[in-house]
């Protein structure tokens, strides 16, 4: 009865251990695709290639943000009719954060697609933040 009882509970082990490798193929899986994603986003379009080519001047990128973006976004990026953007690149990529700037996606934000290096400016600005 007990050989019963430690067979069982080792195949309960074993089923365990097999769903938790699937798990952990499935979580590799997914942050490899991701990575490609972001890769394949990064090479396929050219502005965005340009802009991460470019060493951004945060300060000059204030400016722009000062003159483009803090009517909604507020002059310090706290957040007024748009969202607040401290600590945006903490879960925005910059290639999520070029995408948002320049798609035009989130209403009420415009379609705003500034000179590459403008974009740089401003993307080193926001990671600042």
């Amino acid at each position: 009865m007990a050989q019963d009882i430690l067979e069982e509970q080792t195949e309960d082990l074993n089923t365990l251990l097999k769903k938790a490798a699937l798990v952990a193929v499935a979580l590799v899986v997914t942050v490899v695709l991701s990575v490609v994603a972001v890769r394949y986003s990064q090479a396929s379009e050219p502005y965005i290639r340009e802009v991460l080519a470019l060493q951004g001047d945060g300060d000059r990128g204030e400016a722009i943000f000062k003159m483009n973006c803090a009517v909604c976004h507020g002059l310090e990026a706290t957040g007024e009719v748009g969202p607040r953007l401290v600590g945006v690149s903490d879960h925005k990529t910059k290639v999520g954060l070029i995408k948002q700037v320049i798609s035009g996606q989130t209403p009420p934000m415009p379609q705003f697609q500034p000179e590459p290096r403008d974009m740089a400016d401003l993307l080193d600005y926001l990671e600042r933040l």
